[in-house]
């Protein structure tokens, strides 16, 4: 039986500007310029150039009948303190349409001007050019080049045979077995530079170490023949460091395991980081905020180098004045209609991106000028053990702003100091108490922690239980667990794995 019920519900939702601005607060400045370029290229109201004034917003009656009546009702709308639509255009038809393209050098300073935009080819591209060296017939060369596609950013062959056959197949009909894969991956694995189209870390290092001996047979010749047994025949005690164990089955001496162990050292893990124009050579960090110490005193600066002015296209105001004459005195048509609703949702759409855009840029001012005056005293000394301890309640609580949204502020953005340039995400930590009952920071454990076994004699490394008891003697009580999950976090192997001879 169908009956009706009324009921009350009280539901919170986001707003569509809502979501673009978390959204906008999560992007460092790094990526900031692409998300901006794509909402220019996606709506045509939107560009660069300084805002002369407040976005316009229409008002329903602007898709009404436009008759006498409705522009006496208009005029006695601006006597009211409306502002007047005809100045508003006016103003902007004033200026020179092509104005904020002549201002696009005013955002770069001289320096940015005159700095070369370097051209370079990445990693494949640089061995898809060597297989132009080669003399191999044209069904080898599509093989080679899916072969090539097939290897990850760090030189890595991770397809299978089998998989990369199926490919072939698939994408380009070829038809082969393999052996022919196999043939020819042994090729691509002399490419430039060693170690490339592995499929492993150790046949990568003993890629490269066979092509050493080949390329320089007399140098060092004992040692990286050593070097090539112990990848091939006893990695895993070299991983994990088991020296005792490989001076006794090889009958080396410390000095002769310890000239074996430097020429493996010297490999590289990632062979494809070494070619030029490789995109792992070009991950810079470009900070947030910049903090400024003037003589004691603080000045922070928010980086908006990439976020350049916006503002509504000039052309769609004239677009809205040009509706306006066309229609004075008669009734708009349905094709006049649906143009002026899609102009007007095109400049409301790039109305509320400027708005995200400014109070991005407000809201991240505040978190950051928060957690400066937080911790001052790290920003004027740059010791570490000054950070005090810091949740997200305690810059929601200053700054008024929501956890969640001071959690999108502190993800992937960094500050730069003259003491260096830090992940924000570096000066939260939970609080812990001292023996002399003194909160103190976990990252000032973590820090004493660091230095400890910095100085400690790496042919016998601390262990944890020796670790925790050095802090118990600085006054800090922590449990073997607790510094295990300290030396975790801090990415520091165990002491057996750092042990040196």
């Amino acid at each position: 039986m169908i009956k009706q019920t009324l009921s009350q519900k009280m539901l919170q939702k986001l707003s569509p500007q809502q979501i673009q601005l978390m959204k906008l607060l999560q992007i460092p400045t790094a990526n900031l310029e692409e998300r901006i370029q794509e909402e220019l290229e996606v709506n045509p109201a939107l560009e660069e150039g300084e805002d002369q004034a407040d976005v316009f917003d229409l008002e329903e009656d602007e898709f009404s009948t436009h008759t006498h009546d409705s522009q006496e009702q208009d005029k006695d709308r601006n006597d009211d303190g409306e502002f007047e639509f005809d100045d508003y255009l006016n103003e902007y038809l004033d200026d020179d349409p092509s104005m904020y393209k002549m201002k696009g050098d005013e955002y770069l300073n001289a320096e940015e001007r005159k700095m070369p935009v370097p051209v370079e080819n990445t990693f494949h591209e640089s061995l898809v050019r060597q297989i132009g060296l080669l003399n191999v017939s044209d069904l080898d060369a599509l093989i080679l080049h899916q072969i090539i596609g097939s290897i990850d950013d760090d030189g890595y062959l991770r397809r299978e045979s089998s998989s990369i056959v199926d490919d072939l197949l698939f994408a380009h009909n070829i038809d082969t077995n393999e052996d022919t894969v196999n043939r020819l991956i042994r090729i691509v694995q002399k490419f430039e530079p060693a170690g490339i189209g592995a499929r492993t870390l150790q046949e990568s290092l003993i890629l490269q170490l066979e092509d050493k001996v080949e390329k320089e047979p007399e140098y060092n010749f004992t040692e990286r023949k050593l070097a090539l047994k112990i990848l091939s025949d006893y990695f895993e005690e070299f991983t994990k460091k088991h020296y005792l164990k490989l001076k006794k089955i090889l009958n080396l001496s410390d000095a002769e395991l310890k000239d074996a162990i430097d020429e493996i050292i010297k490999l590289n893990p990632k062979p494809a980081g070494i070619i030029e124009g490789n995109n792992m050579l070009n991950n810079y960090i470009i900070p947030d905020f910049i903090i400024h110490n003037r003589d004691g005193e603080l000045e922070l600066v928010l980086n908006s180098k990439n976020a350049p002015d916006l503002r509504i296209n000039d052309q769609y105001m004239e677009m809205l004045k040009g509706y306006r004459e066309t229609t004075s005195g008669r009734r708009a048509t349905r094709s006049e209609k649906e143009a002026v609703l899609f102009i007007k949702q095109k400049i409301d759409s790039a109305k509320w991106f400027i708005d995200a855009i400014k109070q991005r840029q407000d809201t991240l001012y505040r978190t950051m000028y928060a957690i400066m005056q937080y911790q001052y005293d790290y920003f004027i000394t740059g010791d570490e053990r000054r950070i005090k301890p810091m949740i997200l309640k305690d810059l929601a609580d200053v700054t008024g702003l929501d956890i969640s949204t001071v959690s999108r502020v502190a993800n992937s953005k960094f500050v730069q100091t003259e003491f260096g340039t830090k992940k924000l995400k570096d000066f939260f930590s939970e609080s812990m108490q001292a023996q002399d009952g003194t909160e103190v920071s976990t990252l000032e454990v973590k820090t004493i922690l660091t230095d400890e076994i910095a100085r400690e004699n790496k042919k016998k490394p601390l262990s944890d239980e020796k670790l925790m008891e050095i802090l118990l003697d600085k006054g800090y009580n922590i449990a073997r667990r607790t510094i295990a999950k300290y030396r975790e976090q801090l990415n520091i192997p165990v002491a057996r794995l750092r042990k040196e001879l």
